[in-house]
């Protein structure tokens, strides 16, 4: 019973926190004129997306490599 009750807490908490994060992001957006803010921030969101796809697929390559010649020798 403890336990659903701290991770009740926990959950409500960093719900909270990143609905807080995104409204300050989208006042930042709204108030500008330009349109040079929100690209950046929509280029910043697919950087950060992409990145760890890149790292999982390079190493799971050099698995693949490494183990596909210790089958052909």
């Amino acid at each position: 019973m403890k336990q659903k009750i701290l991770f009740l807490i926990f959950s409500i908490l960093f719900f909270l926190e990143t609905n807080a994060q995104c409204a300050m992001c989208r006042a930042v957006l709204e108030s500008e004129e330009g349109q040079a803010t929100a690209e950046g921030v929509n280029d910043g969101i697919v950087y950060l997306m992409a990145v760890p796809y890149l790292l999982v697929g390079g190493i799971a390559f050099f698995i693949y490599k490494t183990f596909s010649k210790n089958k052909t020798e």
